[in-house]
């Protein structure tokens, strides 16, 4: 069964300034409170990396690492992470991009967090 929304509840066809800065100011926002409910020890690590939220099809962390240490540090706390993102949204994504040619980026859900936190505390 397919369900289609009536016109007047469809999203617009063509975006305006104002719909572009209105999102801007939604990401700016909410990357504001993300900031603020993390812990201290995360608050630290993101201000070493570069960072950002888009609030695409869904809410997306992407952060930057500076180099290997700081990448596996960020990959290591990436179940908190994930539990904190998905007060925002249960749907969002984070992704972790290493530095340049050191690998791809990682990618993942926020509902595979507990995966990430078993696999992590299993290997203590």
């Amino acid at each position: 069964m397919t369900f289609t929304l009536p016109p007047e509840d469809q999203p617009p066809v063509a975006i305006t300034d104002v719909d572009a800065a209105l999102r801007r100011q939604l990401e700016l926002s909410t990357r504001k409170h993300f900031f603020e409910a993390c812990d201290g020890p995360t608050q630290s690590l993101l201000m070493e990396c570069r960072w950002l939220i888009s609030l695409s099809e869904v809410l997306i962390l992407v952060i930057y690492c500076p180099d290997a240490t700081v990448n596996w540090r960020v990959l290591n706390r990436i179940a908190t992470i994930a539990a904190t993102v998905a007060q925002f949204s249960p749907l969002a994504k984070i992704r972790v991009c290493p530095p340049m040619g050191q690998g791809g980026p990682f990618d993942m859900r926020v509902d595979e967090r507990s995966e990430y936190r078993d696999r992590i505390e299993g290997d203590r």
